[in-house]
């Protein structure tokens, strides 16, 4: 079996791009140059942040933890402190092949999960965030446009603009999109609602995926002082049962696809759940049939039907649960998650092995079709890949 994992070109299918410091200065119309999203020296952390207006946001560091000396609430902070993978294409590479990684599959950080700060900008500069960002990760994956899968930012704030942005997406290259499962946290209706179904429909007709990441926050406050309320209380025992838990709300997002009549309206659309984890879906299907059946709903299909047919979900760390991956063989996809606080990146305060190594081993007694399509096949007609 080891022969045979080792020949698959493994797809991961969840990870982040740390965004350079000029990433919003260098790209947007010099009319914005005085709100365009920056870095500065936070006055409270003395560390360099980013900020939009007065939102003082993460910094720099923060989300790329991969390798890190210790254990949290302690965080890079700087750029010079991050594993360089994590912000540039080249040593992307270097570190994919390390990790014995083809393919990734990129998502943003600053973008996607403070989406309220760049929508307070206003229509036309918040728009222009958005296409700067998705130039920029044109480019970054345009190192080697096989291996670097770059995933669309929409305006969502916008039908309308969001679906004109998916074409020019489409076409620099893009093979799905970022969307959100909590739009009712900041006023906009639930992401079953009707309201969104010219996106859906052009997303179907592009045959770009819709991608719901678990991060999405509705802070008014900016990140920054959030997070120092949060570290001035840090409990590692309260961070590991809200992070667990957190994963598996992607429970109530994925009941809603196969229930809300989404799935039937919009038959040829794969859902992809990033960062959800496996284990706990087969029991949560059966647990939907079983109280659909029970309560009496109609539909043409079974909620697990409508899972099996075009929803997917990602896992990365999980060994014990992957024997029932026979129950929906077509619909996992192996992550790492890299290079987040929960990402499969080894260094002195991870958990984590070696993917590669890590592969061999949850894989060893998992059937060579089953790994190679979590490992490979799922992603590759997700995200049209060879």
């Amino acid at each position: 079996m080891a022969n045979t994992l080792e020949a698959i070109r493994v797809i991961d299918t969840d990870t982040h791009v740390t965004e350079p410091p000029d990433l919003w200065t260098s790209r947007m119309p010099r009319k914005f140059a005085d709100i365009a999203p920056h870095v500065e020296t936070n006055p409270e952390t003395h560390h360099t942040h980013w900020r939009i207006g007065d939102r003082w946001l993460m910094a720099v560091g923060f989300y790329a933890v991969a390798g890190w000396k210790e254990h949290p609430p302690s965080t890079p902070n700087e750029l010079d402190e991050v594993d360089p993978g994590a912000w540039l294409a080249p040593e992307r590479l270097q570190r994919m092949d390390e990790y014995g990684i083809y393919a990734q599959v990129l998502y943003p950080n600053l973008i996607g999960f403070e989406s309220t700060a760049f929508i307070n900008l206003g229509a036309e500069a918040s728009l222009a965030c958005v296409q700067a960002y998705n130039d920029f990760i044109t480019e970054f994956a345009s190192a080697d446009p096989d291996r670097l899968i770059p995933i669309a930012m929409l305006p969502f704030w916008d039908v309308d603009q969001s679906v004109t942005e998916m074409a020019r997406a489409k076409e620099m290259g893009h093979r799905g999109i970022l969307f959100a499962n909590k739009y009712e946290l900041i006023g906009l209706p639930s992401f079953t609602d009707p309201h969104w179904d010219k996106v859906y429909a052009a997303a179907q007709e592009m045959e770009l995926s819709i991608n719901f990441h678990v991060g999405f926050s509705a802070s008014m406050d900016g990140s920054a002082k959030s997070m120092k309320n949060l570290l001035n209380s840090f409990d590692p025992s309260v961070a590991a049962r809200g992070t667990a838990l957190g994963l598996m709300s992607n429970a109530d997002s994925i009941a809603a696809i196969v229930t809300s009549g989404l799935c039937e309206r919009f038959p040829r659309l794969k859902f992809v759940s990033v960062e959800s984890g496996f284990g706990f879906i087969p029991y949560l299907m059966e647990s939907l049939d079983w109280h659909w059946k029970g309560y009496g709903a109609k539909s043409p299909l079974l909620p697990s039907e409508y899972f099996a047919r075009q929803c997917y979900g990602s896992f990365w760390f999980e060994r014990q649960t992957l024997p029932l991956l026979s129950t929906y063989p077509d619909n996992f996809m192996f992550e790492t998650d890299y290079p987040h606080p929960t990402s499969m990146s080894p260094g002195p305060a991870s958990p984590a092995e070696l993917p590669k190594v890590h592969i061999q081993k949850a894989f060893a007694d998992v059937p060579p079709e089953i790994a190679r399509k979590a490992l490979h096949d799922n992603a590759a007609a997700v995200y049209h890949l060879s």
